[in-house]
């Protein structure tokens, strides 16, 4: 016998994963036409065509063979940041886009074709790479209006007429079906039922609700009938403000630029302004037009910031390769130097710090209880019956069968098991996150405690986190203070904010980002995305992470392993120090060549040797990144 809260049919059953379904971060990256956007279709003919004409000009080839190979690829690759460079000129700013097409044409007028392309390619495909970032990121918001469904069943004093969700208004009753997303925000009147509302909250397990209950559009009902009284206008939901907040905070997040980006500017006008001053000055004098034409060119050339881009960029990808290969996808080398300049850790509770799933933790009363516990629960789907089964499997019991099952919305589960009456229900007050509690013939025979279990790495992560920032990491989650109390308690955390709503961990963000501190905020969740989007750098737990959390979070733990975000945050300082370093060597050997070419008479050759040569240099010292002993040293910081 069942005990249905409202009599009314269940939802059919879904064919395909629900909408916010959880998909790996990589593969969501190529969904969708990856060539329909320009600057990758430009970027990778740009590629193809030198990846095709670099063999036939290191082996010697007549250059027929290889020099339109390389034409297409400086015009594919150069002529959108030719272009951008010569629209900034008109409006008197000058950057480095224009300076380094400049610089590719001035090797390529020397008969460095190779050093040219080199340094179109590495743009064109950068450029590609951020636009297909932002696309994927606008894709990630849209997709999440998918949670709220379309239309709804509002109830009317002539009976029930389906509707689109937009039209809703405060005031309405609907009716939400078990297996139902809800279609507004609003107030329970009547029906009792299990919602998971993880999605805004972050709860492990779905929420009890009955008459008088806040809900939330987009969540999902469980086995019971809801009517809902709607309390927002559509536009107003917590939904929509997830959304509204994840874009606004995508828009003025302050664009974090590589060292050399930040004074391109200065440098680009003062490159430009020397090479035309040492090109006129000189012809204004009275000086031959080959020779000063000559020595401008060969400026040019060493002045180019050809080393100060390798110096800056290799030390960044190796990191990333590194970091890729120990289970942490970093989106760019913007993400990965902005990962060691964190000072301060915000972490989520469920599905980061936890392994976002219920576990029987405690079993007080009768031993035996679990076993038929287990049984009544088997044919139920909801997650403390999948824990209830689980533990009972775990210890290798034998789990007969159950028979006259019914399920309660709301409080729990009913059936005959070996001639005995079973029921298992909620048992409030117990001291854990949830506990429920096992009958037998109407009598109490045990109590089962179930717990998110904190994950076995944790504590020493926030340690390891703790001594890279300075500051012990702060805990914020939708959570109940009981659970978050405990879950703070074994990891070593002292600043717990429960209770939060996503715009709630987003202001947290803020505030701290406004008092100048930069924010690391790690999540898996839609109801995280918000604050990931307002931190300095966000990082999305991959295995549970939402499709959300992950399009927008910068970086991805793909094997939920917390020790992996210590290592990368040691690993990205680390680069960076490397990208001193190279600076360092890059700036001195441009000055030498420089002096050299404007206080003397630096032959084109040996400028251009030691021009390559710096480069070649600070190439291979950002290289080292790429070795497992990086990993291992910045696992050990």
């Amino acid at each position: 016998m069942a005990f249905p809260a409202l009599d009314t049919p269940a939802a059919p059953a879904r064919t395909g994963p629900p909408p916010g379904t959880r998909r790996p971060w990589f593969r969501g990256l190529f969904r969708g036409p990856l060539l329909g956007l320009p600057e990758v279709r430009w970027a990778a003919l740009a590629t193809l065509a030198f990846l095709a004409a670099l063999p036939l000009d290191l082996t010697g080839a007549p250059a027929w063979a290889w020099g339109p190979l390389y034409a297409v690829a400086y015009a594919a690759g150069g002529w959108e940041p030719g272009l951008a460079g010569l629209k900034a000129l008109r409006e008197r700013t000058l950057d480095v886009d224009l300076l380094m097409v400049v610089a590719a044409i001035g090797a390529a007028a020397i008969g460095q074709y190779l050093d040219g392309g080199l340094l179109i390619v590495i743009f064109a495909v950068s450029g590609a790479l951020e636009a297909l970032a932002t696309r994927r990121t606008a894709d990630s918001v849209r997709g999440l209006l998918d949670l709220a469904p379309a239309t709804a069943a509002r109830l009317t004093a002539t009976g029930e007429e389906t509707v689109a969700a937009a039209a809703l208004t405060v005031g309405d009753t609907v009716l939400v079906r078990p297996g139902e997303r809800l279609p507004a925000d609003g107030t329970v009147l009547s029906g009792t039922s299990d919602v998971d509302q993880a999605t805004i909250t972050g709860e492990p397990l779905p929420a009890a609700k009955e008459p008088g209950d806040e809900v939330y559009a987009g969540t999902l009902n469980g086995t019971g009938a809801l009517r809902v009284r709607v309390g927002q206008e559509p536009g107003a939901t917590v939904l929509a403000r997830i959304v509204t907040l994840v874009e606004e905070a995508s828009a003025t997040k302050a664009p974090t630029q590589l060292f050399i980006e930040k004074i391109e500017q200065r440098y680009s006008v003062g490159v430009v302004a020397a090479t035309l001053a040492l090109f006129t000055v000189p012809l204004a004098l009275g000086a031959d037009f080959t020779a000063t034409l000559l020595r401008a060119m060969t400026f040019m050339i060493v002045a180019s910031p050809c080393a100060v881009v390798l110096a800056t960029m290799p030390p960044l990808l190796s990191a990333i390769a590194t970091a890729g290969r120990h289970g942490v996808l970093v989106k760019s080398a913007v993400v990965m130097e902005r990962l060691g300049a964190a000072d301060r850790v915000a972490l989520d509770k469920t599905g980061t710090l936890t392994e976002g799933a219920p576990r029987v933790t405690a079993v007080h009363g009768d031993p035996a209880a679990l076993a038929l516990a287990a049984a009544a629960e088997r044919p139920s789907e909801h997650p403390l019956a999948r824990a209830v089964v689980a533990e009972a499997r775990a210890r290798g019991l034998a789990i007969p069968e159950a028979t006259d099952f019914a399920s309660v919305p709301g409080q729990g589960v009913r059936a005959r098991v070996d001639g005995r009456e079973v029921e298992v229900r909620r048992a409030p007050g117990a001291h854990a996150d949830t506990a429920v509690e096992v009958l037998l013939d109407g009598e109490p025979a045990a109590v089962l405690e179930l717990s998110d279990r904190l994950r076995p790495d944790a504590p020493a992560a926030v340690a390891a986190l703790t001594r890279l920032t300075g500051t012990a990491p702060a805990l914020l989650t939708g959570d109940n203070a009981g659970a978050a109390e405990r879950v703070a308690r074994e990891a070593g955390l002292a600043d717990v904010r429960s209770g939060l709503l996503p715009q709630d961990k987003a202001a947290a963000v803020r505030d701290w980002e406004a008092a100048g501190a930069r924010v690391l905020m790690v999540g898996d969740g839609v109801n995280d995305a918000p604050a990931l989007a307002a931190a300095h750098t966000g990082v999305a737990m991959g295995r549970t992470g939402s499709d959300l959390a992950l399009e927008t979070a910068d970086a991805v733990v793909v094997r939920d392993e917390l020790a992996a975000l210590p290592a990368v945050v040691a690993l990205s300082r680390r680069a960076r120090r490397l990208v001193v370093q190279n600076l360092v060597v890059a700036g001195a050997c441009i000055g030498a060549l420089v002096l050299w070419d404007l206080l003397g008479e630096l032959p084109l050759p040996l400028g251009v040797a030691g021009h390559e040569g710096s480069t070649v240099l600070v190439g291979l010292n950002g290289l080292r990144l790429l070795r497992d002993a990086a990993w291992r040293k910045a696992a050990e910081a």
